[in-house]
């Protein structure tokens, strides 16, 4: 199964080391992250689960709820996480998925035959409070994921829904974003009445509205 832009993520129903989890019911009314990782007490897995929890501040103050998922049971889980705890020197405080079954993995296209024939791929899957996926990232095994990169991509996509403009290269949180190419010039003046500058009529930068709106 290909999971696509704006498909519903599936639902699924796992034990974790949070006790059990109905993925709709737990993420109802909150964007998500749910990042998976090819098996348990291995090296780039640990720094990363302890990365996330680290950064758990973050993901709560835009409103995300954060779900790592492995290929292997809750017992081993839970053995992990006090490695994770030691390693990373923080508190593990998401939940971390078991998919022995590998229901999830299936569900989700997590397994790649030519990378790992029977493990999780490092797969990433941002979701909206609609439970729509709105984006998704597959790294090989060996590659540690970039979290503040992920953390930079929900900011658009959350500026993206509320303001209805878009984010161009290299974008980080405080810069000018780019109007929406579906609004016209009247109704991006509507939205916008401070102005917009246009480099070329399909280009138009604006002021960051989130950064106005905390500085206000």
């Amino acid at each position: 199964m290909s999971i696509k832009l704006g498909d519903e993520a599936p639902n699924f129903t796992a034990q974790s080391t949070k006790g059990e989890i109905n993925f709709h019911e737990y993420i109802d009314g909150s964007w998500a992250v749910l990042f998976s990782h090819p098996k348990d007490f291995t090296p780039v897995c640990t720094t990363e689960l302890g990365t996330v929890a680290q950064l758990s501040d973050e993901f709560e103050k835009r409103n995300v709820k954060v779900l790592g998922l492995s290929v292997d049971g809750i017992e081993s889980h839970n053995d992990w996480v006090g490695d994770i705890e030691d390693v990373c020197q923080t508190e593990m405080n998401y939940p971390l998925l078991a998919d022995e079954n590998k229901e999830i993995a299936n569900a989700y296209d997590m397994i790649h035959p030519n990378e790992l024939a029977t493990l999780t791929v490092r797969s990433v899957f941002i979701l909206n409070p609609d439970k729509k996926v709105m984006l998704t990232l597959t790294y090989p095994a060996s590659v540690g994921r970039n979290f503040d990169e992920i953390l930079r991509v929900i900011d658009s996509l959350q500026i993206g829904a509320k303001y209805k403009v878009a984010t161009p290269a290299n974008w980080k949180s405080g810069d000018d974003v780019v109007v929406g190419s579906g609004l016209s010039d009247e109704e991006a003046n509507e939205l916008f009445p401070e102005g917009f500058n246009a480099v070329k009529p399909y280009l138009r930068y604006v002021a960051d509205p989130a950064s106005k709106v905390t500085s206000n």
